[in-house]
């Protein structure tokens, strides 16, 4: 292992992000490939997936980039985009388990569905690609995975109500844990990064309220929301071999949100 910063980079390694054509997914695979790893976004929409990889291969000039649509809540799309990802492609060397979905319901209000729904998409979605990529590293006795949980998985967000989100995101965590004590006799690591208050879409939109304003900006030491970039750094440092040692690691990036 070198001592020099190259050990920041993830040169001639390929890397599989879910979730990978928008937000914090985008930003994951851009800085993946920035530094230097073939990427493969798998998403729902192949619309979307065309119009990220055509994107990314812009602002990486020379950045190797596949496109893959997959629902990570179905074992057999996953599966199969492991198929079709090996065949032209070889195994990932790196995982990160980005997709997710949230709900905000009161859970006496909650759907059964809708509980389902987050439950599947964030967590049994992060184990089924975990077990099938994660499959081809065990043979190879090397790989690296990273989830991306959040930091409602410790603390439960106020003001508004979202027990199925935070379920799911605490499973996350405990899956990293389980993985990485499992899958260590492999040379498998396994670590999650856990972001507080991002900026998106969504996010910008619900900034008008008042409410959820002050709670999610004025509750953060740091006095602003992160940026998916910043996610995306933290997610390729644990991907690389300046983290060779860390594993079951869950890594809370959220400003000092819940340090108070």
């Amino acid at each position: 292992m070198s001592d020099s910063s190259d050990i920041y980079r993830l040169d001639d390694r390929k890397v599989v992000v879910t979730g990978g054509a928008r937000g914090i997914g985008y930003a994951i695979a851009r800085r993946a490939a920035a530094s230097g790893a073939t990427v493969a976004l798998l998403d729902l929409e192949q619309v979307a997936l065309d119009e990220a990889a055509a994107r990314l291969r812009h602002d990486v000039q020379g950045a190797e980039i596949l496109a893959q649509t997959c629902d990570v809540s179905s074992y057999d799309d996953i599966r199969a985009a492991r198929e079709v990802l090996e065949a032209g492609w070889g195994r990932a060397d790196v995982l990160v388990n980005n997709a997710g979905i949230f709900s905000n319901a009161p859970a006496q209000e909650m759907e059964a569905r809708e509980w389902d729904r987050v439950l599947q998409v964030n967590l049994s979605g992060a184990f089924y690609c975990s077990q099938v990529f994660g499959a081809s590293m065990i043979e190879a006795r090397s790989g690296t995975i990273v989830n991306i949980a959040s930091m409602s998985g410790v603390i439960v967000n106020r003001p508004q109500p979202q027990i199925g989100y935070n379920v799911s995101k605490a499973g996350v965590i405990m899956l990293t844990k389980s993985l990485a004590a499992e899958w260590a006799p492999y040379g498998i690591r396994v670590n999650a990064v856990a972001p507080g208050y991002i900026r998106s879409a969504i996010t910008e939109s619900l900034l008008g309220k008042a409410n959820l304003r002050d709670y999610w900006i004025g509750g953060t030491p740091l006095g602003r929301m992160g940026s998916p970039e910043e996610v995306a750094n933290v997610v390729v440092f644990l991907a690389s071999d300046a983290a060779s040692f860390v594993t079951g690691e869950t890594l809370v990036a959220d400003g000092g949100y819940t340090v108070w």
